[in-house]
């Protein structure tokens, strides 16, 4: 995140690095709610000692924000969207509890809701988990976020206990030589959903 100020880039960690729910298992998500120049962001990351391990484009359903990926490592990543990004998938970040970089520095922790749709609210010695069925507005007032975003995330979440986690619409990973601006160009003339998902707001 200090690499990416450096460079004018206001980033967010979100998820449990930012609610204080920690473990060795957690992964490090650092997003950009910005559309940016990649060039921007992976000089910057370089200039910093963190080079790309991995690179790729990711669209969960044809309807969905189109964002570029960066892995620095096993388990740090560093995203960002290609594509105009709806009031509520802007949301899902705040859902799951975000933090931008002076919240982290001066060691805050942020309420938000994990994967088992528990509501996470930090305290002075830990976390109080809660459930969120059944009390979604409340949770939407605490967040600052719609309550169409927390009936969205819970029937998303839901249904992939039920299902499983599917396949996503779009994944594909980036050549040393290739541009995300270019390649997200490639895959618009190739499928007509990226070219309708591009053109919307």
């Amino acid at each position: 995140m200090e690499a990416l100020e450096k460079q004018r880039i206001s980033s967010v960690v979100h998820g449990s690095i930012a609610r204080g729910d920690v473990t060795q298992k957690s992964d490090i998500d650092v997003f950009i709610p910005q559309i940016v120049s990649s060039f921007s962001v992976e000089t910057a990351l370089e200039k910093s000692g963190f080079p790309a391990f991995n690179r790729f484009i990711v669209q969960a359903t044809p309807s969905y924000a189109i964002k570029g990926y960066i892995e620095i490592s096993e388990k740090r990543t560093v995203s960002f969207p290609l594509t105009r990004m709806r009031k509520k998938e802007r949301e899902f970040y705040i859902f799951s509890g975000e933090a931008n970089i002076d919240t982290i520095k001066n060691d805050l922790r942020v309420s938000g809701v994990d994967k088992r749709l528990m509501l996470i609210e930090p305290t002075q010695f830990g976390h109080i988990e809660s459930s969120i069925i059944g009390r979604e507005e409340h949770v939407a007032s605490l967040l600052k976020i719609s309550v169409e975003t927390v009936i969205d995330r819970c029937r998303a979440l839901t249904r992939r206990d039920k299902v499983g986690r599917t396949g996503l619409f779009i994944e594909r990973s980036l050549m040393p030589n290739e541009t995300f601006e270019l390649t997200l160009k490639k895959l618009a003339d190739e499928k007509p959903e990226v070219r309708r998902r591009l053109r919307m707001v």
